[in-house]
């Protein structure tokens, strides 16, 4: 592992999560045009009129709002911010995640729903996680090499930037590598989140190099460098997905597994292939919604929720009052429950999507 940095965290396989609505027909106009907030900025709307970027982390949303000011579509802006995430919020926006995708074209009247979500290696097991009183083991399932899947981020990132994008691969992931191999500032989150990790990301010797510094931590203000997520990230801008599913990543992912009780192997990730999906769709109030269907459960139950709400008029109480947090948890609870009784992957759970709303 010593050459893929995070593209895997034992700990979890997060989700770089990318929704792109692609009517942007020119670059925005200037600098003024564009306000980057912060969590600790107090919440209130804000407006754009070419565009707008939205992540977790605010370097990798310059880089997104960057992009769409040199002329690129937003397709292109959440690409950019898919690759700077793995480089920025090591946590989450990883290259060993997997996501969802939602992307419509105005310009085409087509929206398109893909899924590049992680998949269950072929010697993955029913009871793999139970030990041997048939208990599920925690830690196996979630901090061992089994708990990992096929990851899907590069794959669906990639793709999505040949089929919808209008840059190429090496532009959109020039910042990312910049970021990686000059380092990034070190926010008060990312040294909190790795001091919160430091039990199990220090039982792996590379990562315990990568994120910390010997018995010390990474403070506010430090710059971190990642010599072997540059690596990771400049062969995959030379040599496209091929370099992380059939390339030198690959092979280095199904050595590191094989040593040390994983299951991906060569032909999981060279048989790795996102899924186009047809979108879940709904109404609420006259405005057409069109989202993630399983085995996402935002866009089902999204609309489950408000297809609930439809008949109820939100404006009698007012925004944000104690009657409306109640109705709107009361219904949530029903959508909740639905999802923990019905939601899987429809390849192998008949999620029942369609239904009528009862007045």
């Amino acid at each position: 592992m010593s050459r893929l940095n995070n593209w895997l965290c034992v700990r979890c396989l997060a989700v770089v999560g990318l929704a792109a609505s692609l009517s942007l027909s020119a670059p925005l106009a200037d600098a003024q045009e564009h306000t980057i907030l912060s969590s600790r900025d107090i919440v209130h709307p804000v407006i754009g009129r070419r565009g707008m970027v939205a992540t977790q982390e605010a370097a990798a949303t310059r880089i997104g709002v960057q992009i769409l000011k040199d002329g690129g579509n937003a397709v292109d802006a959440a690409v950019a911010v898919g690759f700077t995430l793995a480089v920025t919020l090591p946590r989450a926006g990883n290259l060993g995640g997997g996501g969802f995708m939602v992307i419509h074209m105005a310009d085409r009247g087509e929206t398109v729903a893909r899924d590049y979500r992680e998949m269950a290696p072929a010697g993955a097991s029913r009871d793999m996680y139970l030990d041997d009183e048939g208990n599920v083991d925690r830690d196996r399932a979630t901090s061992t090499r089994k708990a990992v899947g096929v990851p899907g981020t590069v794959a669906g990132l990639v793709l999505a930037l040949e089929t919808y994008g209008t840059m190429d691969l090496a532009s959109v992931m020039a910042p990312a590598i910049a970021l990686a191999r000059d380092g990034v500032t070190v926010t008060e989150d990312l040294s909190l989140s790795l001091r919160s990790a430091r039990r199990r990301l220090g039982a792996e010797v590379h990562a315990e190099e990568i994120f910390y510094k010997g018995e010390n931590f990474y403070l506010s203000g430090d710059t971190l460098r990642q010599p072997e997520l540059t690596w990771s990230l400049q062969q995959i801008s030379d040599h496209g997905a091929d370099a992380f599913y059939r390339g030198e990543i690959a092979e280095r992912i199904a050595s590191d597994m094989a040593a040390n009780g994983g299951l991906i192997n060569a032909d999981d990730l060279s048989g790795y292939a996102p899924i186009i999906r047809e979108p879940v769709r709904g109404t609420y109030r006259g405005f057409e919604i069109a989202s993630m269907p399983p085995p996402s459960s935002g866009g089902t139950h999204v609309i489950q929720i408000l297809n609930m709400l439809e008949a109820w008029d939100i404006e009698s109480s007012g925004h944000n009052t104690a009657e409306t947090i109640h109705r709107v948890a009361e219904v949530s609870k029903l959508a909740y429950a639905d999802r923990a009784q019905h939601l899987g992957d429809p390849a192998f759970w008949d999620v029942p999507v369609e239904g009528e709303v009862v007045q």
